[in-house]
């Protein structure tokens, strides 16, 4: 099903290729979207995702029409369109009038003005030869699998029996997932009032519902009032993790260590309301929006802006019984969600952030009361972001036990040819969780 236009094709196409640009140049969608008027904002979404996840077939491409990169702004536009284009099955629009639309795009925007007629011929040649050019750019494995050489190097190194798997699960736009609030209603409950809206939808995990079709929060029966949140499946079990076993019979002492935006943190007030919870968060307007999600469930916890890394600045010296440590990582096992990570990240950032991940390790250990616990979670599929990082940390911690964990959970997509096993949370991003308990002193 084509979409209507409601803004003029080359307008978004526009918007499109200048926040390809920005990707290039270090800045995240997130920040480039956040920049766009709300009018403008949803079809350039669809669009910039769009090419993303086949930006690498897109540059194999336009390597064979041009050999020669135009310059940054023209190079943009016409490698949006050729990911666009490539497959006409999968294509927002028909393929005359994308190239119709990113030539008048090109005409219209001063930066590629002079290129107008050098975009024209290379989309034009690219429908009278698209099986040609295709076949050929089938040999660049970045093309094939639409990922940087050095990720799927390290995928194929981390996981022999599944790489391609996760490659692919990358490539399919991600379910939304909502975590029911069971402080205000159930899991059955919920699912009737979405019925009853006329909303499909599945049971998914220990409390989550999967919509069969995005929709806009507001379309949400009770959203505002806090009846759900919306979370990835994986995501949701990390308070349950952490909290499972504990003895609730005295309120537990708490912390979200990176907290932000504050989904985790909710969920743990939820599972157990009588907590008294420390959220954590290094960036202050990130620190805000703890606060926001709080509000909208009639949540309350501690919020303080600081480095967790850092507990001089901000601890009380009083123990915690748990502390949830998400820590920051690649989000290599979010590409479903934001399919500009694999271009901005490089193969460095790995070693860097396991550097910070370890020094987070270090600092929120000594604050775990004996007998208590800490969960270590990514949203990686890296091993040196997960089982690595953890393998070394035990070893070095003679009072920390590895207690039965997930480990890596693998992205889960059902449009990928042979799925991974089904761990009942239906599609999921990529995780990694290890739960470490401290011995009795």
């Amino acid at each position: 099903m084509k979409h209507p236009v409601q803004i003029p094709l080359w307008r978004q196409l526009q918007a499109t290729a200048a926040a390809l640009q920005a990707v290039r140049a270090g800045r995240s969608m997130t920040a480039v979207l956040d920049g766009l008027d709300g009018a403008l904002r949803p079809g350039v979404q669809a669009l910039s995702f769009q090419t993303l996840r086949w930006l690498g077939r897109a540059e194999a491409l336009r390597r064979q029409l041009a050999r020669r990169a135009p310059p940054p702004a023209a190079d943009a536009l016409l490698c949006s369109a050729l990911a666009l284009l490539w497959r006409p099955e999968q294509a927002p629009y028909e393929t005359f009038t994308l190239v119709d639309q990113a030539v008048e795009a090109a005409r219209r925007t001063a930066a590629t003005r002079a290129q107008a007629s050098f975009i024209n011929a290379c989309l034009r040649r690219f429908l009278r030869e698209r099986e040609a050019l295709v076949q050929a750019s089938d040999a660049d494995p970045v093309a094939q699998w639409n990922h940087p050489r050095w990720w799927i190097a390290r995928l194929q190194q981390d996981h022999p029996e599944h790489w391609r798997a996760i490659l692919r699960a990358s490539q399919d736009p991600a379910p939304m997932t909502l975590r029911v609030n069971r402080l205000k209603t159930s899991v059955p409950e919920y699912l009737a009032r979405l019925q009853a809206a006329g909303l499909a939808a599945e049971a998914v995990g220990e409390g989550g519902l999967q919509l069969a079709q995005p929709r806009p929060v507001q379309a949400l029966p009770g959203f505002a009032e806090g009846l759900v949140s919306v979370q990835d499946a994986a995501a949701q079990l990390a308070a349950p993790l952490l909290l499972r076993g504990l003895d609730t019979s005295r309120p537990l002492r708490l912390l979200d260590a990176c907290a932000a935006p504050g989904g985790k943190t909710a969920h743990l007030l939820e599972l157990c309301p009588d907590a008294q919870v420390t959220a954590l968060e290094v960036d202050a307007a990130r620190s805000d929006r703890i606060g926001q999600t709080l509000a909208r469930l009639g949540l309350q916890a501690h919020v303080v802006t600081a480095d967790a890394a850092d507990a001089a600045a901000w601890w009380s010296g009083e123990l915690f019984d748990a502390i949830l440590l998400d820590a920051p990582c690649t989000a290599s096992g979010i590409g479903r969600r934001h399919p500009d990570v694999r271009w901005l990240r490089r193969e460095s950032d790995i070693a860097q952030l396991a550097v910070q991940q370890d020094r987070l390790l270090r600092a929120l250990w000594p604050l775990v009361k004996p007998g208590g616990r800490l969960l270590y979670c990514t949203c990686s599929v890296f091993r040196a972001e997960g089982q690595q990082q953890v393998e070394a940390f035990v070893a070095r911690n003679t009072d920390a036990v590895l207690a039965p964990s997930p480990g890596h959970l693998l992205p889960q997509s059902r449009a990928v040819d042979a799925p991974l096993p089904d761990n009942g949370l239906g599609e999921h991003d990529g995780f990694f969780y290890a739960l470490l308990e401290k011995g009795a002193a």
